[in-house]
């Protein structure tokens, strides 16, 4: 069948090769995290490459029209987008549909001018553009695409021919970075775009349809990096959104982006542009871009935490923990726990709890917006990708999560357990703290605190069970209000205490539910009670420690604090403005404190 020469090529015949090509990249996906090491040495670039052409697979059928199927291409791929990588091939794909014209088949003239032309589209998509890079490679093989094109009339071989420049020009990577050169690497996106150029070639040489669509995509997997030259992260953050229905053109806005970090890329049209940048201040950045048009997604991997688990792991011993629980950033950091934040929408803007919304903006925006809002669990792939990536090297995983009665968090945590530890054969315990805030904070404090000692697995576990029956919260909140908007409270109850004028005591009972402990008619009044009873139930029993929490309320905190400390003698483990998610229940003003017995 090679030797047929192809002249033009349809819909079909695009949508085949790119899945030849994503099989590819999908089958050396660890090769490519193990060889990155630039921009940043954090092993996800076979990750990032494969989720960006894994929707392509999943989610799109073969249009006869080649126009229609490199439409829905670009857009698959710009909408599922990780990494800068990730973004700069979509960005070609975008490229490559936006330049050909409305044809139902594609000569190969026309064809090689729209690859030469998509070659633009990703170099200006790109603040910083580095040579040496996956951008030069496409570059190098789409000039050799366009001055061939008319040398060898014939798609297929034009494609297998081209091989040799793409060889060529991977290996010259290593040479143009220092980085590359330090580390004796090619260049991982690159390398990436060679596997995906190889597959297709691949499939023309065999073009077995049939083998292609009946192999099936595979849970992304992480392996051990080898220990390349550790280069210094600049920024936290590997930060990326989509933009919708914006005002900026990709100029102004890559201009303001360069005001906040590194690794900058904008791609997509001028009505969604997908952008991308490593930066220390994400929510700064997100509550800025939310006047320019409407954010519908976001993703902020913190590049930190994920060098820590390849080159400088404390311990043996993972722990995960969602965006309720509240510790101090302090704490987090010398544990080094891997924090998933849930979802939170304002309208139709989508933030990530205290990643990308802290909650000084968070209590602007209550205050101001309309919208009442909505709260979204962690998905099970979120908890899949960091599970993948912590089983290739850690021994064992535990993870603790806010109570089950109030998201499906812990249910997407436990049903990711079972397929990664299944899959890596290790240890990933999953447990239901029944509880929020603070009191999640103190039991994942405790846990954390036992993997530092030594302690193994198992007795963690075993412990982590008393901790949670040990922990108690009470929050004074000015009014029920905003838990009867959330649905955490009915509107009955909150409907009887806005007539009486009732400012409740909220607390968690033994099962995880929120319950109303009591009520006065002023918060300093219930302020007291709350203290009050904390003596009377701590009698005959030790506490271990406290932490106070707020919603915008220093002085009741500060208040809290100072009686707390009377109590107990001790100085609070923290001060902590609670996350918006838990804010956005509690409301503005309440104030709280969460302890734990010995």
């Amino acid at each position: 069948m090679q030797n047929i020469p192809v002249l033009e090529i349809d819909g079909r015949r695009l949508y085949y090769t790119f899945v030849a090509g994503a099989k590819r990249i999908l089958e050396n996906q660890i090769e490519l995290n193990k060889i990155n090491v630039f921009p940043v040495n954090d092993g996800d670039t076979g990750t990032n490459l494969a989720s960006t052409i894994r929707s392509v697979i999943e989610s799109i059928h073969p249009n006869k029209s080649y126009k229609i199927t490199a439409d829905l291409i670009a857009e698959a791929t710009l909408m599922n987008a990780r990494g800068n990588s990730g973004i700069i091939f979509a960005q070609f794909m975008y490229g490559l549909s936006n330049e050909t014209g409305n044809h139902s088949t594609i000569s190969l003239d026309q064809f090689a001018v729209s690859i030469k032309k998509s070659v633009q589209y990703i170099y200006e998509a790109v603040a910083n553009p580095v040579e040496g890079t996956m951008l030069t490679v496409i570059k190098e093989w789409a000039d050799f695409i366009y001055t061939n094109r008319r040398i060898i009339p014939d798609f297929n071989q034009l494609l297998i021919n081209s091989k040799s420049v793409l060889e060529k020009s991977l290996i010259e990577t290593k040479s143009k970075l220092q980085v590359l050169a330090k580390a004796n690497v090619v260049d991982a996106g690159a390398k990436g775009f060679v596997l995906f150029i190889e597959g297709i070639i691949d499939f023309i040489l065999n073009s077995n349809i049939r083998h292609l669509l009946k192999s099936k995509t595979e849970i992304v997997l992480f392996s051990n990096l080898d220990d390349h030259v550790s280069e210094k992260i600049n920024y936290r953050f590997c930060t990326e959104a989509i933009l919708k229905n914006g005002t900026l053109s990709s100029k102004a806005l890559t201009d303001i982006l360069n005001n906040y970090g590194d690794s900058i890329v904008v791609a997509g049209s001028e009505t969604t542009k997908r952008i991308h940048i490593h930066t220390d201040n994400p929510a700064n950045l997100f509550y800025n871009l939310k006047d320019f048009g409407t954010i519908t997604y976001q993703k902020a991997d913190d590049m930190v935490r994920q060098s820590e688990a390849v080159y400088n792991r404390k311990w043996k011993i993972a722990l995960v923990t969602d965006s309720t629980c509240d510790l101090s950033p302090e704490l987090i950091d010398f544990y080094q726990i891997h924090l998933l934040p849930i979802n939170i929408f304002f309208g139709d803007n989508h933030y990530l709890d205290k990643v990308t919304i802290q909650p000084e903006h968070f209590y602007k925006l209550l205050e101001q917006n309309g919208d009442f809002p909505k709260t979204a669990q962690v998905n099970e792939k979120a908890f899949v990708n960091l599970y993948s990536h912590l089983a290739s090297h850690y021994d064992s995983i535990i993870a603790v999560h806010l109570t089950d009665k109030f998201s499906g968090t812990l249910f997407n945590s436990q049903k990711a357990a079972q397929a990664i530890s299944k899959e890596f054969n290790k240890p990933i315990s999953v447990i239901n703290s029944k509880n929020i805030s603070g009191a999640l904070g103190l039991i994942t404090l405790r846990i954390a605190q036992a993997i530092e000692a030594g302690h193994s697995h198992d007795t963690i576990i075993e412990m982590a069970n008393k901790w949670v029956a040990d922990s108690r919260i009470y929050v004074s909140v000015k009014t029920l209000k905003y838990m009867v908007r959330g649905g955490r409270v009915s509107h009955f109850k909150g409907l009887v205490a806005r007539i009486l004028n009732i400012n409740p005591i909220v607390s968690m009972d033994e099962n995880g539910k929120s319950v109303v402990f009591g009520k006065t008619y002023n918060q300093k009044s219930n302020m007291e009670k709350v203290m009050q009873h904390i003596k009377t139930i701590s009698t005959n029993k030790s506490i271990w420690n406290y932490i106070v929490l707020h919603a915008n309320n220093h002085e009741g905190a500060q208040w809290y604090n100072e009686k707390m400390k009377s109590l107990t003698g001790k100085e609070s483990i923290s001060i902590v403005n609670i996350s918006p998610v838990i804010g956005s229940n509690a409301g503005i003003g309440a104030a709280s404190v969460a302890f734990m017995f010995e």
